[in-house]
């Protein structure tokens, strides 16, 4: 699905730990990890699955096909941050990823001083992301996209299928940053190559202390790192959901799918008749195939667990696959590139206010039911933004806590933290549903009016409209079904109304 927060031959997860590890890669600004959940390790260069011996490490013809990691980077000259003036910036943006860059992009342009700070701040991200062509267009970003379907198709089962008349598409990484870093650069905005190890705070500015003894000045810090959550502060237990997804770019002989659609989510599991300890694992937290065709013969495949609660292991994501692949007749030739994800989907908000910023994962933003985000974010940054520069501006009417504590409350303004806690009462469901309970779920989910379906997968349902979305849902699902989510939503809603109940502004 929206694959924003899916780091290429980053993230490999820890089946007994509720979390996820992350290699140590020039992704990430920030070098400190405050929670438990994150721990650092290297990559195996292969897997062995499974004790009924279907693919191992020295046999897997698809595992050797996995290239290197190759890091691409930006043929642009950077300004760089100059140290020795001390000068306090306006906005210091931890993170170069596409939220960090759009808010820096945007700060800038109203004649406010901004530091960019990572670690690689050319390296293109190596990224798949997805998105609705008409979330893009809203954004007048359609230059950035690479390659457009007409319309997506849903799989629910061998008999049965949905025809989603909704264009999809790929986004241009490379053209993406590219015309976000041309516009900082134009704009003034600084960059320094470093790590952010830690923060200090004034009444009136913050120090933020880098991995190579550079100090930067600024009145406002933006935690852009995803993740890590290195900056922003969280005062709950953090036990959120889990997608976790295998992917490969790779050339083909043949696949049997439409080229002018891509396959938005494919339930089937006739694949898995002949491993019946896979199909009964596959039958209680099912995974689902995502796939992109760019031709009769170059395709992006990824198998995915929508959501899950500890995360389903990589080695069974990708034993999953293969098969899966094998089922349809797809000998893959070579693989141009792989990617492994695991994205963390609902769990608490950051405390609200506090004295660090944040956009994107590190501030909650991911889409509790689908793991969206990109679109997401890129809508936000000019919330963040203008709320900075309006708080920021020649008056400088607030400073230090009070400026933060303005852009945290236009960024969660109690519409939208009500609509999280809806997606997370659907998260709730969803973390109980088997594999009939998900395709009777998105049977009706894609049965409903598109307004419905589409604004609930871009975040464009707010409360009053999401209660007549469930009521609506609910009206179109089986018999069977509005048992399974009477029997298993009752809680998580009685969560949902007792929480709705207790936020207030």
């Amino acid at each position: 699905m929206d694959t924003l927060l899916k780091t290429h031959n980053k993230l490999e997860f820890l089946p007994p730990l509720h979390g996820f590890a992350e290699k140590l890669g020039s992704n990430l600004s920030c070098s400190k990890l405050q929670n438990q959940e994150f721990r650092f390790g290297s990559k195996k260069p292969h897997s062995k699955w499974g004790r009924n011996g279907c693919v191992k490490a020295s046999s897997s013809a698809l595992l050797e096909l996995v290239p290197e990691t190759k890091k691409e980077n930006l043929e642009f000259e950077l300004p760089v941050y100059d140290p020795s003036k001390g000068l306090v910036v306006d906005l210091a943006v931890v993170g170069g990823g596409p939220a960090g860059l759009a808010v820096a992009q945007q700060v800038s342009e109203a004649g406010l001083s901004v530091c960019s700070i990572d670690p690689s701040p050319k390296l293109i991200w190596p990224n798949n992301y997805g998105v609705w062509v008409d979330e893009f267009e809203a954004m007048d970003l359609l230059d950035c996209l690479d390659t457009t379907w007409s319309g997506a198709v849903v799989f629910i089962d061998d008999h049965s299928q949905k025809d989603l008349g909704r264009p999809y598409a790929r986004v241009n990484r490379k053209q993406l940053k590219s015309k976000m870093m041309q516009k900082c650069i134009l704009n003034g905005v600084k960059f320094h190559q470093a790590k952010v190890i830690k923060v200090i705070h004034e009444e009136s500015k913050s120090l933020l202390i880098c991995n190579d003894g550079v100090t930067i000045q600024a009145a406002v810090v933006l935690d852009a790192t995803g993740f890590s959550r290195c900056l922003v502060q969280y005062d709950k237990p953090y036990n959120p959901g889990y997608q976790v997804a295998y992917g490969i770019l790779a050339e083909v002989e043949e696949h049997p799918f439409d080229v002018d659609k891509m396959v938005f989510m494919d339930w089937r599991d006739s694949h898995l008749n002949n491993n019946m300890e896979l199909k009964n694992r596959n039958s209680r937290i099912p995974t689902f195939l995502y796939a992109m065709p760019f031709s009769s013969n170059r395709i992006f495949l990824e198998e995915t667990s929508l959501v899950a609660r500890p995360g389903v292991p990589m080695e069974d994501i990708q034993e999953r696959m293969v098969a899966r692949l094998r089922h349809l007749g797809i000998k893959v030739k070579s693989i141009e590139e792989d990617e492994r994800c695991v994205i963390p989907m609902g769990g608490p908000l950051p405390v609200l206010p506090q004295r660090v910023v944040g956009i994107g994962g590190t501030a909650g933003m991911v889409h509790p039911s689908t793991g969206y985000m990109v679109a997401r974010t890129l809508a936000a940054a000019p919330i963040v933004a203008n709320s900075i520069v309006q708080y920021l501006g020649s008056s400088r009417t607030f400073l230090g806590d009070e400026l933060s504590s303005e852009v945290w409350r236009d960024l969660w303004p109690i519409e939208r933290r009500r609509q999280r806690e809806f997606f997370c009462f659907g998260m709730d469901i969803l973390l109980k549903l088997d594999l009939q309970g998900t395709r009777r779920f998105f049977d009706a989910f894609f049965d409903l009016e598109p307004r419905y379906w589409h604004g609930f997968l871009s975040s464009r349902l707010f409360l009053p409209e999401l209660i007549f979305f469930g009521l609506s849902l609910f009206s179109h699902a089986s018999n069977s079904s509005r048992i399974e989510i009477m029997s298993k939503g009752t809680l998580p809603l009685v969560n949902m109304i007792n929480n709705l109940i207790q936020d207030k502004d």
